[in-house]
């Protein structure tokens, strides 16, 4: 794989998307880009919530992008405008400062996160004058990574604009990061596989050091997205940021309980490389030491020795402070055992047993079950979504993402997918109007994509 992100001449008016875009760039600054970025979203096939508390996800990377066109100017200002009407433009000076507001997480503060994290990387004060149009065919909030695309194509946007040069990893690690502006605190899949995807493989993404193997999907079977239309928002809300912090109690108190240095321990991982444990025996240590009710504030703060003043500076994040009480057993259980299915798929498509579709599906039902009920990330209607995938004969279907809406994905055999699309589209989309007017983008096959790339106009 190459370390740097691809830059590849294009000839723009063989590509419908890019010659519309280029238009439209055209029409709003009178004059053509300088270069086109694109980054992709992606879908995870295995492996929820778990990448913040340091274990590997499956994740690949889809057709459906964040697209920028953008040329260089002399005003020393950045100038972003998108190309869906619905989104407003903005203008900032290349000399202030940045700030992003957390409490209104519009599009271009996405688009900032990813020029601020390259501004300190490099410590460049005056940021090259840009003028951009973005467009992007990730449906927003829908669990594909709109949000972390975008930051990704901003990034990749600025370190071209500025002349500066970094590899696809070094990339990511700063796109997760400078993330966090927007409230986030994400544990880097949907950046590193946005720019470490290979077309026609998925990839199984290990954290510290970041890295990315391929994945090679069994034949016979694909994998088909399909969008429930609730819309969950992660910076918009708390439910994302609560798990976290639920996450990072838990770690801390299974820490204490075997008597390690819990202070300095803020993820789930670091328990089980410091007791040397496998991931079967950290199921068994949350059932001995996490009970299943929900902890308070006051018994957390005393099992830990702290005040409420450090727990609430120190454990909660901004936009969780408001918090009581934490389900900390449902939570670590959850975590480990994904951790231990995300193993278990990567080993299955290694050994390509002949059973292995069947195999994939199972772990991924089990998987939607631990999301739906140990982690409780799921939603009524996903979850009678992922139900009609079952019945219409995909052998494992879960949801993807965040959850608490957006979209599930199903592993589907190929015999069956044109039966399948038919009778989920039946079953789930046509019998509501509002659905049905967005089936088109919200039901479909999807292959494993390549990684963020950048085109120059032949």
């Amino acid at each position: 794989m190459a370390a740097d992100p691809p830059k590849i001449k294009a000839v723009i008016a063989a590509n419908e998307r890019l010659q519309n875009l280029k238009n439209t760039f055209e029409t709003k600054y009178g004059e053509p880009p300088l270069f086109f970025a694109c980054a992709p979203g992606r879908v995870n096939l295995i492996g929820e919530h778990i990448d913040y508390c340091g274990y590997s996800v499956l994740p690949m990377a889809i057709e459906p992008s964040i697209l920028a066109a953008v040329s260089l100017n002399n005003s020393g200002k950045i100038m972003l405008a998108n190309a869906n009407p619905l989104y407003t433009d903005f203008t900032l000076s290349c000399s202030e400062d940045i700030t992003i507001d957390r409490e209104n997480p519009k599009w271009y503060y996405y688009f900032l996160c990813g020029v601020k994290g390259i501004q300190e990387k490099f410590g460049i004060s005056n940021l090259a004058g840009m003028s951009c149009v973005v467009e992007g065919t990730i449906p927003p909030s829908s669990g594909l990574s709109s949000s972390s695309a975008l930051v990704c194509c901003a990034g990749l946007v600025t370190m071209e604009a500025n002349q500066k040069s970094l590899s696809k990893v070094a990339l990511a690690e700063i796109c997760a990061k400078s993330e966090r502006y927007i409230g986030t605190e994400g544990g880097g899949m949907d950046q590193s596989i946005s720019f470490l995807a290979e077309r026609g493989t998925a990839k199984l993404i290990e954290f510290q050091p970041l890295r990315a193997t391929d994945v090679k999907l069994p034949d016979g079977a694909v994998f088909v997205i399909s969008n429930c239309c609730v819309e969950m928002n992660k910076a918009a809300s708390a439910h994302f940021n609560i798990r976290v912090v639920e996450c990072r109690i838990a770690t801390k108190m299974l820490a204490q309980a075997r008597g390690l240095h819990s202070s300095r321990m803020l993820k789930l991982v670091q328990v089980q490389t410091e007791l040397k444990a496998s991931l079967q025996q950290m199921l068994a240590l949350v059932d001995e030491v996490l009970h299943p009710e929900p902890y308070s504030r006051e018994e957390i703060c005393k099992a830990l020795g702290i005040t409420s003043e450090q727990f609430s500076t120190e454990l909660l994040s901004a936009n969780t402070q408001q918090e009581t009480h934490f389900k900390l057993h449902q939570r670590a259980r959850h975590v480990y055992g994904e951790a231990a299915r995300v193993l278990q798929f990567k080993r299955v498509c290694d050994s390509e047993p002949v059973e292995s579709v069947q195999l994939l599906g199972k772990l991924m039902n089990q998987s939607h079950a631990s999301c739906r009920d140990l982690y409780e990330c799921s939603c009524p209607e996903l979850d009678q979504l992922v139900d009609i995938c079952l019945k219409s004969g995909a052998v494992g279907s879960r949801l993807t993402g965040a959850g608490w809406g957006g979209c599930a994905v199903s592993m589907v055999p190929d015999e069956k997918v044109e039966s399948f699309l038919k009778a989920v589209s039946e079953a789930y989309y046509r019998p509501d109007p509002r659905r049905a007017a967005m089936e088109k983008q919200s039901l479909f096959v999807s292959k494993p994509g390549g990684g963020a790339t950048i085109f120059i106009e032949d």
